[in-house]
């Protein structure tokens, strides 16, 4: 798929997104309008960093459709289809399916008992991380470990307290630095986690080897970055946050 290379999968948000999932947090108004308009602006900063952005067909009656990392996770030209935690949301699947076979990849899939959510996987060089959470169980690690095993990844389960996800918890930075929030991951597991100054640093989006992407909320961590000499992307995601979500969640990256 050498010509499919650098692409973002992305949906635009549905109408009825303030009908979503919410579980760790207060639900609060969700402005569709405002949300359409932070998704565009989401969409043209990976287009600048030189991402070609392929959109999914639209879900409008699936709410949290927009949230296409937990649909599926790309290693190394396998796409391991997901198998939401939450019933409501696998029927997002299917659409993504067609899109990666589109795309030219080997697929796979989490099936049986177990459930997996893209955003409770981490992938840091050839160690994948996997969140044990509220909707990633035992039987998907486990599966995990022999498909990404096979592209000669190793799988670190990590326990998840206190949030939806592995990576509402704690991300990467280009160099493999883990950064995130301690009180909600097993640090014992870890080779190390640099704290993020505020809840929303822990969410970063690698865009290139100096470049990233973070949102607005995390002002403090998007100036230690630049002060660190990364190239630092910042977008307003409000309306996606008052859902549990953050700037990982509205895109697959296949590199």
């Amino acid at each position: 798929m050498e010509s499919e290379k650098r692409v973002a999968l992305v949906r635009r948000p549905s109408p009825r997104l303030a009908e979503g999932l919410v579980t760790h947090i207060d639900r609060s108004p969700v402005d569709a309008g405002l949300a359409a308009r932070q998704h565009e602006a989401y969409v043209a900063a990976l287009r600048s960093a030189g991402w070609r952005v392929h959109e999914l067909p639209a879900a409008d009656d699936l709410p949290d459709a927009v949230f296409v990392e937990d649909t599926v996770v790309v290693c190394d030209g396998l796409a391991v289809l997901a198998r939401p935690g939450a019933p409501e949301r696998r029927a997002e699947v299917a659409s993504v399916e067609r899109a990666v076979t589109g795309l030219g990849l080997e697929v796979a899939r989490i099936d049986g008992e177990a459930t997996l959510d893209g955003g409770d996987v981490l992938q840091v060089g050839t160690t994948v991380y996997v969140g044990r959470s509220g909707r990633t169980n035992e039987d998907a690690i486990c599966l995990a470990a022999r498909l990404f095993g096979a592209r000669g990844r190793h799988v670190v389960p990590v326990q998840v307290r206190g949030c939806l996800h592995l990576k509402t918890a704690m991300t990467a930075l280009p160099d493999g630095t883990l950064i995130g929030d301690p009180d909600r991951v097993d640090t014992s597991v870890l080779p190390g986690l640099r704290v993020a100054p505020e809840p929303s640093g822990a969410h970063v989006v690698v865009l290139g080897d100096e470049q990233v992407l973070i949102a607005a909320s995390a002002p403090r961590t998007a100036d230690r970055l630049r002060e660190e000499g990364y190239d630092v992307s910042v977008v307003d995601i409000g309306e996606f946050e008052k859902m549990e979500g953050c700037v990982t969640c509205l895109s697959v990256l296949i590199p």
